[in-house]
C-alpha cells in the first residue's frame, strides 16, 4: 500500500467515530516501533518529523526508511506528516520530499517562536492550502497557541495564555479551506505540561466542545497530548535520571475530545519516555554492554508497547483494512472539484 494523503485517513476515522494517533519520529528504531505498534494492533499509521527531525536524520535517510515501512508493512496505511511547519517554503519543501500531509504552523511567525497575527496565519496557511492540495497533500493548520517548547518550536508562553477563539476557528477555517485544524485548548509541548493532574481550570475541554459545534465537519487535533505516564517517569528515575514530578493529558479527556471532532492526536513524549527508561534500565543493570543493539531492542519495543496502547485508547485498532488506498493524484482531482453549496 502506498503512503497516503491524511485526508483520508482522518475522514474514515470520522466515520468510524475514532481517533488517530500522530506519532513523531527521529531515526530508524521509533519508525520500526510505530510500524510494529500499527501491525499488532491492525491500525492505520501517521508518522510525523519535525523540521528538527528533518535535520537530525536528514530528509533521505528519513524518506527511504519510509519507503521501506511502505514495503514490509503493505497491510497498514500510512500518512507521512511534517510537523509543525514554520513557513510556506518548509511546507514546499516537504511536499517536494514526498510528504503526504504538512502543518503549517502560522500561529507563529517563520521563527517559530514568536506569536503571529490572524491576518499572518491566514495568509501563510491559505498559500501552503493552494500548493498542497495542487498535489493531493493534506494541510493541517493551527490557530490559538501551545504553551512550552519543544525541537526548539513554541513561544514558551504559558498554556492558557492564547487559547483558540471558537469564532476565530470558524473563520480561519473558511478563509483558509485546510483539512484539519489544531486548537489550543491547555496543553503544551514537552514534558512539563502540568504541576498537578489537569482541571476543568487547565484543560478546556469545554472550548473543544463549543468549536466542535461550531465545526462539526472539521477535523480537529490535539497537540502536546502525552500522558506522561507515572510507570514510565519511575523507570527513568530509577535508574539514574531525574524527572520531576509531572503530569500529562489524562486518556479519558482524549477519548472526549474524540467524542467530540478530534481525529489526530499528537504524542510524542510518551515514546521519548519509553526509549529512555529503557535505555538507562540495561546501562544500569549491565555497565559492561557497549554494543547499541543491546539497549535499542528494549528502547524499540518500550516504544511499540506504549504506541500500540495508545492506538488501541483512540479507537484506531482494527481500522487499517477498513478501505483502499486513494491516490494523491486522485485527492488532487478531488480537491479541484468545485464545492457545491
Amino acid at each position: 500500500m502506498p503512503m497516503v494523503s491524511m485526508r483520508q485517513l482522518l475522514d474514515e476515522a470520522a466515520k468510524g467515530g475514532y481517533g488517530v494517533g500522530a506519532f513523531n519520529v527521529n531515526n530508524m528504531e521509533q519508525i520500526q516501533a510505530i510500524m510494529e505498534a500499527a501491525r499488532e494492533t491492525k491500525s492505520p499509521a501517521i508518522i510525523q518529523a519535525s523540521r528538527g527531525a528533518r535535520s537530525y536524520a536528514q530528509d533521505r535517510y528519513l524518506y527511504h526508511l519510509m519507503l521501506a515501512a511502505v514495503e514490509l508493512y503493505p497491510e497498514i496505511p500510512i500518512v507521512l506528516h511534517l510537523d509543525h511547519g514554520n513557513s510556506p517554503e518548509t511546507c514546499k519543501s516537504a511536499i517536494d520530499m514526498g510528504f503526504t500531509s504538512v502543518m503549517m504552523d502560522g500561529s507563529l511567525m517563520a521563527d517559530g517562536k514568536t506569536p503571529s497575527t490572524f491576518e499572518y496565519n491566514v495568509e501563510a496557511t491559505r498559500k501552503v492550502v493552494e500548493m498542497a492540495h495542487a498535489k493531493g497533500v493534506t494541510v493541517e493548520g493551527e490557530i490559538g497557541v501551545l504553551g512550552g517548547i519543544e525541537d526548539g518550536h513554541g513561544a514558551g508562553v504559558d498554556a492558557l495564555a492564547h487559547v483558540t477563539d471558537p469564532g476565530q476557528a470558524e473563520e480561519f477555517v473558511r478563509l483558509t479551506g485546510v483539512d484539519a485544524l489544531a486548537i489550543a485548548i491547555g496543553t503544551s509541548h514537552g514534558a512539563y505540561k502540568f504541576s498537578k493532574k489537569p482541571s476543568g481550570e487547565t484543560l478546556k475541554m469545554q472550548r473543544l466542545i463549543e468549536i466542535h459545534n461550531r465545526l462539526p465537519n472539521v477535523h480537529l487535533v490535539m497537540h502536546g497530548s502525552s500522558s506522561v505516564p507515572q510507570e514510565l517517569q519511575d523507570i527513568i528515575n530509577k535508574y539514574g535520571g531525574q524527572i520531576k514530578p509531572t503530569w500529562g493529558v489524562p486518556v479519558e479527556e482524549i477519548q472526549l475530545g474524540i467524542k467530540n471532532g478530534v481525529r489526530k492526536v499528537n504524542v510524542d513524549t510518551d515514546s521519548r519516555l519509553a526509549i529512555t527508561g529503557a535505555i538507562r534500565k540495561v546501562l544500569f543493570e549491565s555497565p559492561e554492554k557497549f554494543d547499541p543493539r543491546d539497549y535499542l531492542k528494549p528502547a524499540r519495543e518500550a516504544m511499540k508497547n506504549i504506541i500500540a496502547e495508545r492506538m488501541r485508547q483512540f479507537g484506531q485498532a482494527g481500522h487499517a483494512g477498513d478501505y483502499e488506498p486513494t491516490s494523491l493524484a486522485e485527492m488532487a482531482r478531488r480537491y479541484a472539484q468545485p464545492v457545491v453549496a
